[in-house]
């Protein structure tokens, strides 16, 4: 079985941890994003990944190339010379998806974080016959999104509804999708989107099916979903009753903490943390509802919460860093500074306090 990965673009949502490395290379509670789809895939039986891509297709490679051997599943590249829209790139990499088994075949926006259901999706696809399933999750505030409108007891899709005014279901497209090869035949080889313009037909002739995703979902492209989108994950991984998460009377909640990490006498930590390998915590830091990625210095009695703290960063001694702060690769923060929403490029020295949620160039 295959699977298609929407990589996509620049991942100007997440900058400036997307200026170091492809969006799908950023961590995401301690491995990067899409290696969480990828294990997910590889668990069910996907034996090929096709990732779509139309930018660092070579930094993607190089880094996957160990993960290929270690998961024992291949992954390839279909490269967009231009941005191909959200169906373009199935066009693009029809043969590489298309095989004599005429199996259907999975697509995954990169950004979606959730369970993974798809062991049961492949059961429900086999069940209605149609031609194509997604999964939709329910929502509180479906006017943002488009809705996906159902038949209630099969699931059948009747039509979609573009970010409605008035309340027609609360279910909406949750980036997950089992397709048959007979949906290539509808796809041209052009900027097109699956979403408005393929599904729709599909669902006009009664062939499309929407399965509700069990547990919870994220897109986590930006900052504030991001920091929501651990805090899900790691309650997933509590119901789980996961040995992955840390216990001791320094952690509060559920936080994760790489066997490779060091942590001092009289921290607290939690909850909704995520502290990745060789990050030195020094005595007394206060951590809370962040990530801290790998080789991360913290100094004594910092405190961080509501953050993404980059790769190979320093927090000083006393700083403060909150409400969002996003520090890219190799930033240091001087002792006692305080940053309220900063946003800080890569290799920078801060000196002074940001009082301003503003960008540090």
């Amino acid at each position: 079985m295959k699977a298609l990965i929407l990589v996509g673009g620049f991942g100007t949502r997440l900058r400036p941890l997307t200026l170091s490395v492809p969006k799908p290379l950023v961590d995401f509670a301690n491995k990067p994003m899409i290696l969480h789809q990828i294990e997910a895939l590889k668990a069910i039986g996907v034996t090929e990944v096709v990732l779509a891509i139309n930018y660092q297709p070579e930094v993607m490679l190089n880094f996957l190339k160990d993960f290929e051997t270690k998961l024992e599943i291949k992954i390839t590249c279909s490269q967009e010379t231009e941005p191909l829209g959200t169906a373009g790139p199935l066009a693009l990499a029809r043969d590489k998806l298309i095989d004599k088994s005429g199996e259907p075949f999975f697509v995954l926006n990169s950004d979606v974080i959730s369970e993974y259901p798809l062991k049961e999706m492949i059961e429900f696809h086999k069940s209605h016959g149609g031609e194509a399933s997604i999964m939709v999750t329910k929502v509180d505030e479906p006017s943002k999104y488009g809705v996906v409108v159902t038949e209630e007891s099969t699931g059948k899709v009747e039509r979609f509804v573009e970010k409605p005014k008035l309340f027609v279901g609360n279910k909406i497209n949750a980036g997950i999708y089992l397709l048959n090869p007979s949906v290539l035949d509808r796809i041209q080889l052009r900027p097109t989107s699956i979403e408005k313009e393929v599904f729709p037909e599909i669902a006009a002739k009664g062939k499309l099916y929407a399965m509700v995703l069990p547990g919870f979902w994220m897109d986590i492209g930006q900052p504030r979903d991001y920091i929501t989108g651990l805090r899900l994950y790691l309650d997933s991984l509590r119901k789980k009753a996961s040995p992955k998460l840390a216990s001791g009377t320094h952690i509060i909640g559920n936080v994760l903490v790489d066997e490779s990490a060091k942590i001092g006498e009289g921290c607290l930590i939690g909850p909704d943390v995520a502290i990745g390998p060789d990050c030195v915590v020094e005595p007394g830091v206060r951590l809370s509802c962040c990530t801290v990625m790998r080789g991360v210095r913290i100094k004594k009695h910092a405190c961080i919460s509501s953050s993404i703290i980059g790769w190979h960063s320093t927090v000083g001694q006393w700083a403060r860093v909150e409400n969002m702060t996003i520090l890219g690769e190799d930033v240091h923060v001087c002792d006692e500074i305080y940053s309220n929403g900063g946003v800080v490029l890569p290799h920078k020295e801060i000196k002074s306090s940001i009082l301003k949620p503003e960008i540090v160039m």
